[in-house]
Parts: C-alpha cells; structure tokens; sequence
C-alpha cells in the first residue's frame, strides 16, 4: 500500500480499508492525512463488512479499488454492487501459481522465471484478466525468501503503473 501512495502519479489514494483494526496500514496512511476505515467481520458477518465498505467507498466517490495485502475472496455481491473497477496484485506470472505459497512452488516447479501480475478482481481466485506483468528470474539456490523480495521490488514497480495507466483511462 505505501508504494501505491509514494508511487502515486496519475491517481490519489483518497481511502484506505481494512478488515484487521490492527493493521499497520492505517496507522502509515492516517499519519499522512488519508483516510481510513477498519471493520472486521467478526460478530456482524462478511456481508455486514462489505456493506459498511461498499458504503465508504461510494462516499469518497473512489473510482479504482486497488486491493493490497487482502487475502480473501470478494463476495459477488461485492463486486458486483462496488462501483469501480478493482484490481488485485498476485506473486506469480498468472495464470501460473494461483493462490498461497507462490514463490515456493515456482521454484519446486523448476520455473527459469517468476514474477508478479495485476489483474482485475472477478468471483475467481486469481482468475481475472491480466492487465501487466513483470517478471524477474529465478536464480540457482533461490529460496522462497529471496525470491519473494525480488518480486515484491517488482510488484511496487509495476502495481503504481498499472494504477496510473487505469487512472488516465482508456
């Protein structure tokens, strides 16, 4: 999240969200003036969550939803009643390595090179279109550690760009 602000250029984080009241995210992001709103769905419910979310999303009249570090499915209900286009980064090349433990099964897989993508969020797990890709090589006696560092560089790269090339649309 704090590339996508540091990186800004194009587009203006206006709102940060999250689930985990605890997350240093919105500490980082109230400390330089923007706004946040944290609900965890403990004791109120996924749908009571995302309401309240959908709610200030549309009030700060967002118009790209860029998801960093959430690491649950969006409800359809969710995708379909926010109106902005959302987007997710994943660290692997997709449509290789959906979901968790990317960067060790790339090298399990014996992949020559690993790397991050943007894609647009749909009901599917990692599943929507592919919007940009970098990628970076996977050297001998990588471990999931090196690895994931060098494609976290990538992912902070690549994801402000993204963002800007959407915010100047098509």
């Amino acid at each position: 999240m704090a590339a996508l602000v540091e990186r800004a250029c194009g587009y203006e984080v206006v709102l940060v969200l999250s689930d985990n009241p605890d997350a240093a995210g919105l500490v980082w992001a109230a400390e330089r003036g923007i706004a946040t709103f944290s609900l965890s769905p403990r004791g109120i419910g996924k749908a009571a969550m995302e309401d309240a979310f959908l709610a200030r999303i549309a009030s700060s009249g967002t118009q790209l939803i860029a998801l960093a570090g959430y690491m649950r499915l969006l409800t359809p209900r969710f995708i379909d009643a926010a109106e902005a286009t959302i987007v997710n980064i994943h660290p692997s090349l997709l449509p290789l390595h959906k979901g968790l433990d990317t960067h060790a099964r790339a090298i399990a897989a014996g992949d020559v090179e690993a790397g991050c993508s943007v894609h647009l969020v749909t009901e599917e797990l990692d599943g929507g279109r592919v919007l940009g890709r970098s990628r970076v090589p996977v050297l001998a006696g990588d471990t999931p550690d090196t690895l994931a560092a060098r494609v976290l560089a990538a992912e902070h790269e690549l994801y402000p760009r993204i963002l800007a090339d959407l915010s100047r649309g098509p």
